[in-house]
């Protein structure tokens, strides 16, 4: 066959990748740059960097990891469910997906891969929410089925459960060792509003104070590790 008349290669799928850790994003470009139907077309290690590059590129998929250094990533990928479309995202994090799995698709993802997984994971991750498909571990989807089909509320869920996406974020961000005002200024809130979250996250778990609550934060973020 004359190679004018050679059928052209189908175009790569590009891939936004958002990664607070340089070495964490080489090493995503290396292992997706070399699969002959995917590439990473740019990356960010902020949300609102990540933002902007996304409303630029409009690229087929985004990788986005929960904890960055200054933002969240749950609440970027609430942000980008207002794009027409939305892209396909898949959370590669460190945190357990026990806990968090649930509440990223709720948020607008379409898969959770932890960075303990293979590299084959996270391709199979990729390609399966390239095609509108969830991607998460079977422990996760039986447990999703499970719940779905559960007639009553279980009984025994921890009081964390009971938070809300920016209220886990402050509590996990105190059990790190921020104070409130470090934690306003990485959130981009006010003081005023972090200690409202505080005050809500108190009440809602039975917490007396705010030594209790850096307690309860720190032994809880020790639990995830």
């Amino acid at each position: 066959m004359d190679d004018a008349n050679a059928p052209s290669a189908p175009a790569r799928r590009r891939i936004f990748l958002v990664d607070d850790h340089p070495l964490v994003r080489e090493g995503l470009t290396k292992l997706i740059d070399r699969e002959p139907d995917l590439c990473v077309c740019a990356e960010a290690e902020q949300a609102v960097q990540a933002y902007a590059g996304i409303l630029r590129t409009r690229p087929d998929a985004v990788i986005v990891d929960l904890s960055l250094q200054h933002d969240s990533g749950l609440e970027l990928i609430k942000r980008l469910q207002a794009l027409a479309p939305p892209p396909p995202i898949l959370v590669l994090s460190m945190h357990d997906e026990a806990f968090y799995a649930e509440r990223v698709l709720r948020a607008g993802a379409l898969g959770y891969v932890m960075k303990s997984e293979s590299s084959g994971k996270i391709i199979a991750g990729l390609r399966q929410i390239l095609c509108g498909k969830l991607f998460v571990s079977p422990a996760i989807a039986a447990q999703a089925a499970e719940k779905f089909l559960r007639t009553r509320a279980v009984a025994a869920n921890s009081p964390v459960d009971s938070l809300t996406d920016r209220e886990l974020e402050v509590f996990r961000r105190i059990g790190q060792g921020q104070e409130n005002r470090r934690i306003a200024e990485d959130l981009h809130l006010s003081l005023k509003t972090v200690q409202t979250h505080c005050a809500h996250i108190k009440e809602k778990l039975g917490l007396a104070n705010a030594t209790i609550l850096m307690r309860e934060a720190v032994r809880w973020v020790e639990r995830q590790s």
